[in-house]
């Protein structure tokens, strides 16, 4: 029997896992995160699904530790597996598996190594991205790649749409190469990051908006960003809001007013930079959704200044 310890989170952890276990890869130890009582736990929990399953699980603050890498070695897996796992895993720990470490990454790698790729490949305007299952070396993402599958990103996907998208892939591209891993006839082929990009972390306060910008590129962020991600902020009238859903909107004309929000009974218009103008669908004031065709009534009708 093949076995494998897992290291995972967020539905990807969640459905990455539930294919191990329909392969009968037997996983003696998951490792988790711990939810942050800070952060908006939207998504499913590996930890219940380990435990429904009488796997062991435990959430380490550090999985490099002496402690845990005597643990891991006494368990000797054949793979070890990483999805959606936040926490960098040092070459000691990644050298365990008698048969390699793998991580399951949401882009077309090498593009958009790094954190929140999804959330950066929508702000970058691509109108595609996918997930990459990926041999695990000391430099994040850079392994050899085992599979890879696309996903299309439409022009008015939200970061959960595409997310979605991604989790779907990520169970089927694992699906179609366990068997490949597993039987040793998977042929890795070697990145070139050249080729490709790394991306940071991102903050909430990366989400203002400046209004200067190009009309498809606040779109861009506003899609990146909207809930379960903090949203895009913005000021109008001394007053933080955030937009959580927009649309490209028609170029009858052009303006050079950037930083403008023209609210009416049934519209509301957002002049940016570039003379080309964001429909406004739904706003966050005060921890309230509205929808466009309320907004007149809590911001009242007319031109109102929007601040980055």
């Amino acid at each position: 029997m093949t076995s494998a310890v897992v290291f995972a989170y967020h539905n990807v952890g969640v459905k990455c896992l539930a294919a191990l276990l329909r392969h009968k890869v037997i996983v003696p130890l998951v490792v988790t995160h711990r939810d942050n009582p800070g952060e908006n736990i939207w998504f499913d929990s590996v930890e219940a699904l380990a435990k429904a399953n009488a796997i062991p699980v435990i959430t380490p603050d550090d999985p490099n530790t002496p402690e845990i890498v005597a643990e891991l070695k006494k368990l000797a897996p054949d793979f070890l597996f990483s999805f959606y796992y936040r926490h960098m895993l040092r070459p000691e720990v990644l050298a365990i598996p008698r048969r390699g470490a793998f991580n399951l990454h949401g882009s077309l790698l090498p593009k958009y190594r790094g954190r929140v790729p999804v959330n950066w490949a929508i702000i970058k305007g691509e109108k595609e991205t996918g997930v990459t299952l990926h041999e695990m070396v000391e430099k994040p993402d850079a392994g050899r790649i085992v599979d890879q599958m696309t996903v299309p990103i439409l022009p008015d996907d939200q970061a959960l749409d595409v997310i979605n998208k991604i989790t779907a892939a990520a169970e089927a591209v694992l699906g179609r190469a366990l068997p490949r891993l597993i039987d040793g006839s998977a042929v890795l082929k070697p990145q070139d990051l050249g080729q490709g990009s790394y991306f940071g972390g991102r903050k909430p306060g990366d989400g203002i908006i400046d209004w200067h910008d190009s009309a498809q590129n606040i779109h861009n962020l506003i899609r990146a960003v909207a809930p379960p991600y903090p949203g895009a902020a913005t000021t109008i009238n001394g007053r933080t809001v955030k937009i959580t859903r927009s649309a490209l909107a028609p170029e009858r004309f052009a303006h050079s007013n950037p930083g403008c929000l023209n609210v009416s009974s049934e519209r509301c218009i957002a002049l940016c930079g570039d003379g080309k103008m964001l429909r406004i669908l739904q706003m966050e004031i005060d921890n309230q959704t509205y929808q466009e065709g309320e907004l007149s009534s809590v911001l009242g009708v007319g031109i109102h200044t929007l601040e980055n």
